[in-house]
């Protein structure tokens, strides 16, 4: 566990059990927060093997007997990011577009949320995903009768009109006061800074001081008689959260998101197979040393968290949590803690997904002769089956599709964990459509790099291992970017030096981690971490187009590229089909890999 979350759980030894017998003398109000967090078009169940968890109709029906079962003066309805993700459930919004009704798209996910009926959404990096002219018009055609805002106060909008508009017209705010009751509250929202390489804000701009924005919000709202405040932040990882927290003064309850950690107490009912990371809520001291609530579920419509406090109305300091707040489960079927779906939310985005979503797996393309890992925490660490599929599949299409658009044929590929999707391993047996959309969910193209110096290709290598640490875990934010590769294998060692790049991606740190190279043919490039071939050798390399822009801070340099014109979907489809013959053997794409990736010592990866 991370060692700042240890001391933030040792802390409710402290300060937390004090704080919960402490009974204010003030006039009490009593306010109930029910938040989900990335949801991320998880649309129809938790996923394979727990499908009687989970989904957007259930977890409407639990948001509405949450809601309605609140004994409380105020109830608020926040999310905190990541509201949709590319894969087949989005594939079916895509899809239900018809420019002859008048050109407005059906986005499943925004009926969800709007069923919800949040009064705040924050702006998590996988919003972005698709650009913010799709973002833009999620926001403007995707509700109906409720006017949720959206929330980033670090995110300047100005250069991108569409999102701008939307700023001016209220729908788009950095914090927001509100009133209920009688009583006021303001809230406030961050997005990570790292968006810019994760995802594809284009040209709005992102502030990573996020101590003097997210202050800054806090002094006026205080300023301005509010005494209640919240703060709601996508990070994407909770010991991040909790360290800003402890640099800023002022913010009550911390609602946070893109860390999918489960925040539980004993008796808390569990989707089997999760662990909670700490208790629920965790209590942490902001810089005036106040306690400040964190709060955080796991996503994918698996949780609805309830948390409930009473503030003192003249101090606004909150004077206890109620003992009953906690995660709540998405159950279905015989599980005692079942909900009935909502029927409205079924009719109109479960079952249309399905529809979609079922088509998708009836048409099998393959079969495999080994389970697939593409477990998260795998692809984002270390070598793995899928992930060499995935790889092989570009550099097969790439040098299938060069000789069309006139460039060279690519030696290698190379892609990111974080464009792996699925989080799942797929067991032997039938691969269909949906599963390669839930393996590369993501709109990316296959793209192919003509002249890449060597020495730009190891700076590419030292990105990709540089958040793995000594003990092979990935560490820090970003770490989608650990590579999956073809035409090539190599070493690295996780103890030396890791490249650091700044956020304009300028190379600030050489890396040293790279060790050794050798292409497929035998040619070696790299041996104990120096070059040792001509200086101006150059390679031709296959990706996809998100890292060619700079995703995941690859540093490419400004090199110019090819789009060839096809999707990393249709790159996978086509190479299994056809390259593969329909058959994924277990003797080209064993479990563990073959040796593409390896870290030194090579017992170190998890």
């Amino acid at each position: 566990m991370n060692k700042k979350i240890l001391i933030c759980c040792a802390i409710i030894l402290i300060v937390g059990v004090s704080w919960l017998m402490f009974d204010g003398s003030g006039q009490v109000v009593t306010l109930t927060i029910i938040h989900l967090n990335d949801s991320e078009s998880q649309l129809l169940y938790a996923g394979k093997g727990i499908e009687d968890f989970g989904g957007a109709a259930r977890s409407v029906a639990l948001v509405k007997n949450l809601r309605s079962a609140a004994a409380t003066d105020v109830v608020l309805t926040l999310s905190s990011g990541d509201n949709f993700l590319a894969g087949p459930e989005f594939k079916a919004s895509l899809a239900a577009y018809n420019p002859a009704l008048d050109g407005v798209n059906t986005y499943y996910d925004a009926k969800a949320l709007d069923a919800i009926g949040y009064d705040a959404i924050l702006l998590g990096n996988h919003d972005f995903d698709f650009g913010p002219a799709l973002l833009a018009d999620f926001i403007s055609t995707g509700f109906s009768n409720t006017f949720p805002r959206y929330l980033s106060a670090n995110i300047d909008f100005s250069a991108e009109p569409a999102l701008q508009a939307l700023v001016e017209r209220g729908r788009i705010a950095r914090s927001i006061i509100v009133e209920k009751n009688g009583h006021t509250f303001g809230i406030i929202g961050a997005t990570t800074p790292n968006l810019p390489f994760i995802s594809r804000p284009a040209n709005a701009v992102v502030d990573a001081d996020l101590v003097t924005v997210v202050q800054n919000e806090i002094n006026a709202l205080t300023e301005g008689g509010v005494n209640k405040i919240i703060f709601v932040s996508h990070l994407q990882d909770l010991a991040e959260d909790t360290a800003l927290i402890a640099r800023l003064s002022g913010v009550d309850i911390a609602v946070t998101g893109g860390s999918n950690d489960v925040l539980a107490n004993p008796g808390d009912l569990l989707i089997p197979g999760d662990t909670p990371r700490g208790p629920y809520p965790m209590v942490v001291k902001d810089l005036s040393g106040r306690p400040v609530s964190v709060v955080t579920t796991g996503g994918e419509y698996k949780y609805v968290g309830r948390l409930t406090v009473d503030f003192d109305k003249t101090s606004g300091d909150i004077t206890r949590i109620d003992p009953a707040s906690g995660p709540v489960r998405v159950a279905g079927g015989a599980h005692p803690d079942a909900v009935v779906p909502d029927p409205e939310v079924q009719a109109q985005v479960t079952g249309p997904v399905q529809a979609f979503v079922a088509a998708l797996e009836t048409n099998v393309v393959a079969r495999s002769e080994v389970a697939l890992d593409g477990l998260r925490m795998h692809v984002r660490s270390k070598e793995t089956n899928a992930g060499n599929l995935v790889a092989d599949a570009l550099l097969s299409e790439a040098r299938r599709l060069s000789g069309h658009v006139g460039v060279k044929a690519p030696a290698v590929a190379l892609t990111n964990g974080g464009s792996i999707r699925n989080n799942t391993i797929i067991p032997a047996g039938k691969i269909s459509v949906r599963d390669i959309y839930d393996i590369v969910s993501f709109p990316d193209f296959l793209s192919v790099f003509v002249n890449v110096p060597l020495t730009t290709f190891k700076n590419l290598l030292e990105n990709a291992v540089s958040r793995i640490g000594s003990e092979g875990h990935t560490i820090g934010a970003g770490t989608g970017r650990f590579a999956h590769v073809a035409g090539f294998s190599f070493e690295y060692d996780p103890s030396r030096q890791a490249i650091e790049i700044d956020k304009d991606g300028n190379i600030i740190t050489s890396g040293e981690r790279v060790t050794r190279v050798i292409l497929d043919d035998g040619t070696q490039l790299i041996d104990a971490g120096s070059l040792v071939v001509d200086p101006s050798y150059t390679l031709a390399i296959a990706t996809i187009d998100y890292l060619a822009r700079g995703g995941d801070q690859y540093p490419f340099e400004g090199l110019p590229f090819s789009n060839l014109n096809i999707t990393y979907q249709d790159a996978l489809g086509n190479y299994i089909r056809q390259g593969l013959g329909g058959v994924i053997s277990a003797v080209d794409y064993p479990v563990g890999g073959n040796g593409r990736v390896v870290g030194l010592p090579d017992t170190h990866s998890p």
